[in-house]
């Protein structure tokens, strides 16, 4: 059975996350999806509020694990057994950046791979700071996170 590990901040989680979970969690035994810490980048959620959002939305799935990490994801993958990176991509942008970053992660552990899969194309203009930035100006973000997170969205900008 293949351990992967989803990494990312999901700040908030969106409909494109929860598509390279649902997805990703059909390929591989076990899914890791691990809220990056990242002391230099400023959220607006907490870690514990983006595990427990993320813990709702994947609860039906038996296959999927919400954790949080604060140092190089390829630890994390040594720690839990993981050999797989999954990493989602929108655009060529995105591709380009998670390129670099699979080759920097290979350079730290060769026995962890990285695989790219491309998010539903109805999702690919979806980003967190889009998100954020239309939700603090009351714009309509129901097809792009689902109720839980609209609602928590709307009471941090209330």
């Amino acid at each position: 059975m293949i351990t992967a590990v989803f990494p990312g901040s999901f700040d908030p989680p969106t409909y494109g996350h929860l598509n390279i979970i649902e997805r990703a969690r059909t390929i591989f035994g076990r899914l890791h999806v691990v809220v990056a810490i990242n002391k230099g980048k400023h959220c607006l959620f907490s870690s514990e509020e983006r595990v427990q959002m993320l813990e709702e939305l994947t609860s039906q799935w038996d296959n999927v694990r919400v954790s949080t990490w604060d140092t190089l994801i390829v630890d994390y993958a040594k720690g839990h057994e993981a050999s797989v990176l999954v990493r989602g991509v929108r655009n060529i942008g995105d591709f380009s950046y998670e390129f670099d970053l699979a080759l920097l992660n290979r350079g730290l552990d060769s026995k962890v791979e990285t695989v790219f899969i491309p998010t539903d194309p109805k999702y690919f203009v979806l980003s967190s700071s889009s998100i954020k930035e239309l939700a603090h100006f009351g714009g309509d973000i129901s097809t792009m996170v689902p109720p839980l997170v609209a609602e928590a969205l709307a009471k941090k900008f209330s």
